[in-house]
């Protein structure tokens, strides 16, 4: 049997160390450069900036002894963004309007003797992507590989490192070694190296894994191998000048071992595939191999590799020699097959598991807003005609588009798509505008509703009618009493007759009741209205809408059967239709977020002189999504001609036409449904308005006659006393006052006058020899429109039919009403025909002047001798 590993054992990899620096002092330079070429001021507002950037150097500074490996690799990726701004803002060279003295030091990883020294950023930059390696590579090889999680984040610890190394090599290595002071450990070739080392470990700890989850031997061939490439590739940079002399012997005695050892550990999984086969000649050819390998390595590698990797091999070795006696042994007694030389074997298959970590996106920069508001001028301008071009192009294709998904909208609704096909399935939709109509129809009760809202009208017509009476009766009720009195005492009874004090109460009322009348009629058309459409409303009651729609009909007699495949044809054309659509916004997008992410700055103020070539190579990046644009709409454009020739023939079949005529026939029905709908809402809302303040008014002239009856009546009594008095003969006193009224025997020619009232002398009587009667005035009204004006008809601003005179002296109640100011005739609902009520309008003055005044029906708080006792 074969040994189940030769690999389990070895667990010797390479870790590199972190370049050393001098110290640097950047805050004073760039602080100097901001002063003088922007202002004092700016510099106080970047000092935080300053500052940041002056600790972040001093920790490179310190080494990696003094913080963890990730807080070590964190703090690397942060200055590395930080001098991607200061590249951007600060130019860092010799020349003398430059930020010139300021000079990098770096020592060698390797050499530690060796040094470079710059006025270049990109050595900084370069130095500190180099570290950013070496520290993943410290993770890595410190990670517990024991166990399947810990072979799984080394590995993804080296293919950080090799991300950094690669990032390194494509982007800075260059530009770090133009000048005289260099060291080779950044040098283009030295990274590369340093790059497929850290792949070989990657897809070793991968290896690892795939020996310890029991994968076929063919499988762990696959991965072996590859790790095997990966170390011969770092192997053959060391063999090469200027590698070959800069490394520890140690360092390439280990590569060229562990290059040999995952060749033979391939060559060994390979054979127990084949031997599983029963190929014994290749096998035994694929075992000679690796065991040829091991042999070679062992003599030509230098001394100094770790022995645990000395002993990994020797028992590969080991496993290799005696699968190769055992299977010569069985080729010699059984298979006696020819063995072929190893020249002629195929390359063993690989399979490669890792790849260099991208570190765009870990080490972008564009969202540093370390030193954002340094902006020169000169990259300013520029970068302001850049935004002007991408904007022009970003305008000019999404007006493209625009036009593009506009085009297909019209023609669309020119072929009534996709409504005719939705009707051929049932289901008819109403246009946008006309659902929400009849939406906002059925919310609000449909049809039906208005019975409900036509019974509130009666409701509220009951209830003012039944206000007036109580008015009435209570005027009626004085005027009994009243007339009794008089009957009673004949002439000695001086108070002034009801009808006479009441003729203005009345005539409002009677108003009232005119209206009232008036309104009645309107109701009652109402409901002729709703009774007479009762059929065209009905429409609206549907559920959904759509019900009431005709439908598309399949004809009835077909010769060919074809309805179906054109009707397929036809939604498969406006799926592929909306697919463009779907694309056009995605591509629209794009534009905007390729704009979004477009920021040259920084390298149009590292460049020099003029700006055209950077421009050009950077707006080439717009032509790809722009010729997407161009396929889109031309791919519209003819799928439109064909989706019209598709309907020409879906229209012809299903005889399109008259579903169409009938269709409008239904809108409209719908639409002149909606119109008498809203038309006699309308009229019954005006209703319901006039009816409520009617009421409002009907209860101010209510508690107006209640107050006027309760004075009446306060007088009465009074007046009562008074006769009995005069019967029995008593003197009375001429100029006494009852509760504030004078009555003078007869024949006297003045009054006294109460304290507290002064009656306007216009009003009072010119017969100077009747006893003087009780002044009582109205309270002042509102001015309203009157109730004879049409609610439904244009409002006009009639005068009051009960104006009192503004020569009358006032007199409010202490418990007067607030003064109503309601409308009493409504605007009108296009449409109607007939005003709500048809009395005649009232003129300005018609009315005359109240020949009396009303005291408070209550005597004020805390006056008792408000009632004689």
């Amino acid at each position: 049997m074969a040994a189940p590993s030769s690999t389990t054992t070895t667990n010797i990899m390479l870790a590199i160390f972190e370049k050393k620096t001098s110290s640097l002092d950047l805050y004073r330079p760039l602080r100097n450069y901001i002063v003088i070429n922007y202002s004092e001021r700016e510099a106080q507002n970047l000092e935080d900036d300053l500052q940041t950037l002056k600790q972040l150097r001093s920790d490179v500074e310190r080494g990696g002894t003094a913080d963890s490996p990730p807080a070590r690799r964190d703090l690397l990726q942060n200055y590395y963004k930080a001098l991607c701004a200061v590249e951007s803002r600060f130019p860092i060279s010799p020349d003398k309007d430059h930020v010139n003295t300021v000079t990098f030091t770096w020592f060698d990883a390797f050499k530690a003797k060796q040094k470079a020294s710059q006025q270049n950023i990109h050595l900084e930059k370069a130095a500190v992507l180099f570290n950013l390696g070496a520290v993943h590579s410290q993770i890595g090889l410190s990670l517990d590989r024991s166990a399947v999680e810990g072979r799984r984040q080394a590995s993804h610890s080296f293919i950080a490192a090799a991300g950094a190394f690669a990032f390194l090599r494509d982007n800075v290595a260059m530009k770090a070694s133009v000048g005289s002071s260099t060291t080779l450990d950044l040098s283009v070739e030295c990274v590369g190296m340093l790059e497929r080392l850290m792949l070989a470990q990657a897809q070793e700890c991968v290896y690892e894994n795939t020996i310890a989850k029991g994968s076929s031997p063919g499988v762990c061939a696959k991965i072996s191998r590859q790790v095997g490439i990966f170390y011969e590739e770092a192997l053959a940079a060391l063999h090469v000048a200027p590698l070959n002399q800069h490394f520890d012997k140690a360092w390439i005695a280990h590569v060229q071992l562990k290059a040999a050892l995952f060749y033979a550990e391939a060559c060994y999984r390979y054979s127990l595939e084949l031997h599983e086969k029963e190929e014994i000649a290749e096998e035994i050819a694929r075992l000679k191999s690796g065991v040829n390998a091991l042999s070679e390595a062992k003599k030509t590698s230098p001394k100094g590799a770790a022995q645990q990797l000395l002993d990994a091999i020797n028992k590969l070795e080991t496993s290799l020699s005696r699968n190769l006696e055992r299977a010569v042994k069985e080729n010699d007694r059984v298979y006696l097959m020819r063995v072929p030389p190893a020249s002629s074997l195929s390359p063993l298959p690989t399979f490669s598991m890792v790849k260099p970590m991208p570190m765009n996106e870990v080490l972008d920069a564009s969202r540093e807003t370390m030193f954002a508001s340094l902006v020169p001028d000169s990259s300013a301008k520029s970068l302001s005609r850049y935004t002007e071009m991408v904007d022009d192009i970003i305008r000019t294709q999404a007006e493209k588009l625009q036009q593009g998904s506009e085009l297909a909208r019209v023609r669309l609704k020119e072929m009534d798509l996709p409504d005719s096909i939705l009707a051929l399935e049932g289901n008819s939709a109403l246009p946008t505008a006309l659902r929400e109509d009849v939406e906002a129809v059925q919310i609000c009760g449909g049809p039906a509703g208005l019975e409900g809202e036509l019974q509130q009208l009666k409701d509220l017509r009951r209830v003012n009618h039944e206000l007036l009476v109580q008015t009435e009766e209570q005027l009626q009720k004085e005027a009994t009493e009243d007339a009794q009195f008089r009957n009673q005492f004949g002439t000695r009874w001086t108070k002034p007759q009801s009808s006479t004090l009441t003729k203005n109460l009345q005539d409002r009322l009677n108003r009232f009741a005119a209206n009232l009348k008036q309104a009645a009629e309107s109701d009652a058309r109402i409901e002729r209205s709703i009774r007479e459409h009762s059929a065209l409303l009905s429409i609206l009651d549907c559920r959904p809408i759509e019900s009431a729609l005709p439908s598309l009909a399949r004809p009835i007699m077909s010769l060919d059967a074809s309805e179906d495949a054109i009707v397929g044809g036809l939604k498969q054309s406006l799926r592929q239709l909306e697919t463009l659509g779907a694309q056009r916004a995605g591509l629209e997008d794009m534009l905007k977020e390729m704009k979004r992410k477009d920021d040259i700055l920084p390298k149009l103020m590292t460049s020099t002189g003029s700006h055209e070539d950077l421009f050009r190579k950077e707006i080439s990046k717009y032509d790809h999504i722009c010729e997407e644009i161009a396929k889109n709409l031309e791919a519209q454009e003819q799928l439109l001609m064909h989706i019209q020739a598709q309907n020409d023939e879906f229209a012809a079949i299903f005889n399109l036409e008259d579903y169409k005529a009938s269709r409008e026939k239904s809108y409209k029905q719908i639409e002149a449904a909606i119109a008498k709908f809203r038309e006699i809402k309308e009229n019954i809302n005006e209703g319901l308005k006039f009816y409520v303040t009617l009421q409002d008014a009907i209860t101010i002239v209510k508690q107006q006659c209640s107050d006027f009856v309760m004075t009446r009546s306060i007088q009465c009594r009074e007046m009562i006393d008074d006769v009995q008095r005069q019967i029995a003969g008593l003197s009375f006193q001429e100029g006494k006052t009852t509760a504030g009224y004078s009555y003078p025997s007869t024949g006297h020619a003045h009054q006294t006058q109460r304290s507290n009232s002064q009656p306007d002398p216009a009003n009072m009587p010119s017969n100077t020899s009747h006893p003087q009667t009780p002044i009582y005035q109205l309270p002042q009204q509102p001015t309203v429109p009157a109730y004879t004006q049409s609610p439904y008809g244009s409002s006009q601003n009639l005068p009051p039919p009960y104006h009192a005179p503004v020569s009358s002296p006032p007199y409010t109640p202490q418990n007067q009403h607030p003064a109503v100011s309601h409308e009493y005739g409504q605007p009108a609902y296009p449409g109607w025909q007939g005003p709500y009520y048809n009395a005649p309008p009232q003129q300005t003055g018609s009315m005359p002047p109240p020949p009396y005044t009303v005291p408070s029906p209550y005597p004020p708080p805390h006056q008792s001798s408000y009632y004689r006792q």
